[in-house]
Parts: C-alpha cells; structure tokens; sequence
C-alpha cells in the first residue's frame, strides 16, 4: 500500500500488481489504517483512492484470505483503522475519490459504492462475482448497489456474475466520469483538489447529513440541517466566505 500527501489530498495506492492488486490481509488492514488516518488528521479533506500497474483489483486474493473466513467472517481492521466499506457502523467522515482502471473486481466496486466519486478508465471491465465463488459481497454491495443503480440494473449484474464495460457503469451511475485510458488518475485528483478548496467543516458536515438521510432517513437529517447550519455560520471558515464572496476573490479555508 502507498500513501502520499499532496496538499489537503491523502493519495491512497494499492500497491500489488504483481497479483493484480488481489486483496490478501496485509492489504486490507494497510487500507483500513490508511482511512483511519484521513479521519483523524485534521489537516486531510480528501482522500484518493487508486491502484498501482493495468489493474485497480481482481479482488480477494483468495489463498490467503480463504483459510482466514471463519464463522463471523474475516477481523480485518487494527487499532487506529476503519472499514474501508465502511459496513459496520462506522463512516469516514471525509468524502473518498477513486480512480479505476483496468480489471475491477468484487470489493473494488464495493469501494466504489462507498466513495463519493469514481473516475473510470474507457477501457475499465466491472465485475461483482461472488455468487460465482460460492459467496456474496460482503463489503456493502448487496445494500448500496440497488440505492446506487435501481434494483433491477444492481440484481443484473450481481446475481449473474457477468462482466460489464465502462459505458454501461456510466449508463446505470456506478461511475461518474469516464476518461480516456491513462487519465483516470489525474481527473480524479483535480475532482480531489476542487473538494479540498472548499470549506472542509461545510463539506464534511454536507456528507454527514447526506449519510444521515440515507441511513437514518429523512426526518433525522431534516432535524440536523439548522443545528449545523449554526455550528458552521460561527466558523472561522463562514466568515472567510462571505469576505471572499464580498471582496470577489478566492477563499483560503482554513478548518475552523
């Protein structure tokens, strides 16, 4: 796994691709602790998401991570780390970009769902195979996969197991963008910087209500949006706003 700061911006690699970036243990726990820190690091508002070589992932890499599966499934996240699919109750508080490419397998779709933004090379093929594994997809697939694409383009592709191409995860909203081969990985890191110019207590506090509609329903992110509306009018970055919004010129945030 590689990690890199650039700017506000915590690029996350995936770093295998002798193996085609399959996840073995030490990937998964080097991923979670790489979440953890874009959580707990103030001065993180991003983080991106990519992978090293032709590839983005071919998934679990299975002889490894096979012997491990027990009756509760597979303990993948030490201290200090979060879920990077983000299936156990708990949410990094920052929005995620990808950049994909290559083969996409299983729980590199599964990060995809549980991102903000994914930028998809032309070329990128998509799968959701596990039911051809004797599994299902147990990093959130069988929950946001319908929210993201309507159930009956979500069941097509994950109750068969087939592959599909770039054009059709851009016709059912799986991706966002689809990019020439080769750029997948600066497009997401300019959608990054943009996110990471704006007020990052506003943009942590947006996707926490959006979250909070989506998990806990309407009514609850109704009742939040005023209590965090006050919170964040009394922001050193509010009144940084309006003094750029006043005076015309480029906000500098600053985080508090």
């Amino acid at each position: 796994m590689l990690t890199e700061r650039r700017g506000h911006v915590l690029l996350i690699g995936l770093n295998r691709p002798e193996k085609r970036n399959a996840a073995d243990l030490a990937m998964l726990q080097q991923l979670s602790l790489a979440y953890g820190e874009l959580d707990r690091d103030p001065e993180l508002r991003v983080g991106l998401v990519y992978a090293v070589g032709e590839h983005f992932t071919a998934g679990l890499d299975l002889a490894d991570i096979g012997p491990r599966l027990g009756p509760d499934g597979i303990d993948m996240v030490p201290h200090g780390g979060i879920n990077p699919w983000q299936v156990d109750g708990r949410a990094v508080s920052k929005p995620v970009v990808m950049a994909v490419q290559g083969t996409c397998l299983t729980l590199g779709i599964e990060l995809m769902l549980a991102s903000e933004i994914t930028v998809a090379a032309a070329s990128t093929r998509f799968g959701q195979i596990e039911v051809a594994r004797g599994i299902l997809p147990f990093g959130g697939a069988t929950i946001r996969f319908p929210r993201a694409v309507g159930w009956g383009n979500a069941m097509r592709w994950i109750l068969t197991g087939d592959m599909f191409d770039a054009a059709e995860a851009l016709r059912i909203g799986l991706v966002q963008e689809v990019v020439p081969d080769g750029t997948e990985f600066d497009r997401a890191l300019e959608l990054a910087g943009r996110i990471a110019a704006q007020a990052p207590l506003a943009v942590q506090a947006t996707l926490a209500n959006a979250r909070d509609a989506v998990r806990l329903g309407d009514a609850v992110a109704e009742a939040g949006l005023q209590p965090a509306l006050g919170v964040l009018a009394a922001s050193e970055d509010a009144r940084i706003g309006m003094e750029a919004f006043r005076t015309r010129t480029a906000a500098k945030f600053v985080g508090r």
